[in-house]
């Protein structure tokens, strides 16, 4: 079965609470993008203006928003992504993905991941070879290949070179796993999946449309 994830990019915490509410009840899990202004330009919540409710959630005083009903994965797309993954761990995160390039330590990451109560995966640009995330695929519960060459950002321009590295990852590691982040839309989905894809991200084509929870379904209906 091939899992749609809405993808967010959380302003502040009104915002990533106003934007679970929507996928509360519609999708089982969703992604949030988290930036720090490091690894690339944009920052997200927890990474903006200060609050204090991350505080309260790594703290276990609070929960993340609509926590009951929806879980979620995070893409950790930050700088010295090491020292974050045990908060987001508390946090309640089902999956946690760290980008390769900006990863230092990978048995540090693997350490602070439990296995089998939280996925680990591990993220890939368009333009870094294969052969940079290979050693690390035993080792892991699933790949994110980007599938836009200029990350952090929603909308942007599909890069065709996602499909040869879906492929290529897929032939190294059959059945592990390969989800999509960036450019999937009802015009990429169907290419993505054929080339051995399972999860597909979407971010602005379902957050943009009408009815959220329709387009999720239209787009669950194209690679179905």
């Amino acid at each position: 079965m091939i899992e749609i994830i809405p993808a967010v990019m959380p302003k502040n915490y009104r915002d990533l609470s106003e934007k679970s509410a929507l996928f509360a009840g519609v999708v089982p899990l969703v992604q949030f993008d988290i930036m720090d202004g490091k690894f690339v330009k944009a920052r997200t919540w927890p990474y903006g203006p200060k609050d204090s409710e991350f505080s309260k959630i790594i703290s276990e005083e609070e929960g993340m928003p609509e926590w009951e009903t929806l879980g979620f994965e995070v893409d950790l797309m930050i700088g010295n992504p090491e020292q974050a993954v045990a908060n987001w761990v508390t946090a309640g995160a089902k999956r946690i993905i760290i980008h390769v390039e900006s990863m230092q330590d990978f048995d540090a990451v693997r350490k602070a991941v439990p296995t089998g109560f939280v996925e680990l995966g591990l993220a890939i640009n368009t333009e870094t070879p294969i052969s940079k995330i290979e050693p690390y695929l035993d080792s892991i519960d699933f790949v994110q290949c980007m599938g836009i060459a200029k990350i952090g950002f929603q909308g942007e321009q599909f890069d065709e070179r996602v499909i040869e590295n879906i492929k290529a990852i897929h032939k190294l590691k059959p059945g592990l796993p390969i989800s999509v982040d960036g450019g999937v839309n009802f015009d990429t989905a169907k290419s993505l999946v054929n080339a051995g894809a399972t999860r597909l991200v979407s971010g602005s084509a379902i957050l943009e449309s009408a009815d959220v929870s329709s387009a999720v379904m239209e787009m669950k209906n194209l690679v179905e």
